[in-house]
């Protein structure tokens, strides 16, 4: 038996996500027809996955989304895909490039893609590997200062309390604190 230097099992591969991918365009463009809904599933450590930090730390490899009722901004892009969800509650952006993608499942007419993360022969271009890591950079940096204001302010409160209680303890000790003076006392008197 002679070796696959065409690598068929790459382009299969390759051609099932162009056709998911024009399956997604069609819905970004006119929305679910039917009964159709999607499970895809994909990993989450793949190049270009964007993902947020508490679904990282939820689902470390692996992660099934669910396109049916509550979804938004479905945009398809050249090689990846967009979708804004809700994960408990807190809308998400994920940003899934299709080289990631493992799964494919639509339970409305039982058609089901299953491949396998990576084995493509297209390259993620740099620029979105760029724009994935320079995004994730950027959330760190914005988490930091959320936390490091969080942390100041809660600082700036303790401050406030310990000048407060110094100033009643002086007050208190008679050494010269200010006092209560009623408005009365700045009235005329008739």
């Amino acid at each position: 038996m002679s070796e696959d230097l065409l690598r068929y099992d790459i382009l299969i591969q390759d051609a099932l996500r162009g056709a998911v991918k024009k399956i997604l365009a069609e819905v970004g463009r006119t929305g679910l027809p039917g009964d159709h809904h999607f499970y895809i599933a994909f990993e989450t450590t793949a190049p270009g996955v964007k993902i947020s930090q508490r679904l990282k730390e939820r689902y470390p490899q692996e992660m099934t989304i669910v396109l049916q009722h509550q979804f938004w901004d479905l945009a398809i892009g050249e090689h990846a895909f967009e979708v804004g969800l809700s994960f408990g509650g807190v809308p998400e952006k994920l940003l899934v490039p299709f080289s990631a993608i493992k799964g494919f499942f639509d339970p409305s007419v039982q058609f089901a893609l299953e491949f396998d993360p990576g084995k493509t022969a297209e390259e993620l271009p740099e620029d979105l590997l760029e724009a994935v890591e320079e995004l994730a950079k950027a959330e760190q940096e914005t988490a930091e200062k959320v936390i490091k204001a969080d942390n100041k302010q809660d600082d700036d409160a303790a401050a406030a309390e310990d000048k407060s209680e110094k100033s009643e303890t002086s007050s208190e000790d008679g050494d010269g604190g200010g006092e209560v003076v009623s408005l009365d006392a700045f009235r005329k008197k008739t």
